[in-house]
């Protein structure tokens, strides 16, 4: 079975996510030690609400320490909603700008619908290739709820690394619903609230790692 440790740092579904991840045959610890987190085999990061409440649970149990080191060494994390923005330079809600975690360069701001939050159930466009939604049906939904998103990709092109596959959604306009880059992959959706479809996610990432 593969170790997945989920990160607590006080934001997120973790007895959802917890559910969802071991249906798929995870090992799963919740916890927010450093080591623990450090070593496991992979690694999620949830997120519910604000960026920058999160970042400060984060920071709190130096999980941006953890998310980095990992990363340096090819170690598979998975962020998930707000786990998927603060992975992003910055956010900015209600004109209070906060630091993320850098990963990716760009700003996850507030999507541009006359209907906020955008919950429910949408379609997302996959690329080719894709690990995460690889076998799942174009036309399959993700359970969505939020109000903001990175809604640009601004990761400038490498003639050494291969370039990361993009997701994109729609709600009053195009958003990131999906990055897959290396050893770090994101939703914005809820993959632990999407049933059969977003356990048929989690099995694929979990068989990468």
């Amino acid at each position: 079975m593969t170790s997945v440790v989920l990160l607590d740092y006080g934001s997120g579904n973790l007895h959802s996510a917890k559910r969802a991840l071991a249906r798929v045959g995870a090992d799963v610890t919740v916890t927010s030690d450093f080591d623990e987190a450090l070593d496991a085999e992979a690694l999620v990061v949830p997120g519910v609400g604000a960026f920058a409440a999160c970042m400060e649970g984060l920071l709190g149990v130096r999980g941006d320490r953890i998310i980095g080191r990992r990363l340096a060494g090819g170690r598979p994390v998975l962020g998930i909603c707000v786990g998927m923005q603060i992975l992003f330079d910055r956010g900015v809600e209600f004109g209070v700008e906060a630091n993320g975690c850098g990963e990716w360069p760009g700003t996850v701001e507030r999507l541009q619908a006359d209907v906020l939050p955008h919950m429910g159930w949408n379609t997302v466009e996959a690329p080719e290739k894709s690990v995460l939604f690889d076998g799942i049906d174009p036309q399959t939904r993700f359970y969505f709820v939020h109000s903001y998103a990175a809604q640009q990709w601004e990761l400038e092109p490498s003639d050494t690394i291969a370039a990361p596959l993009l997701t994109w959604a729609d709600h009053g306009g195009r958003f990131l619903a999906a990055v897959e880059n290396g050893a770090l992959s994101a939703t914005q959706f809820h993959p632990e609230k999407s049933g059969d479809a977003g356990a048929a996610l989690l099995e694929n990432w979990v068989r990468s790692v």
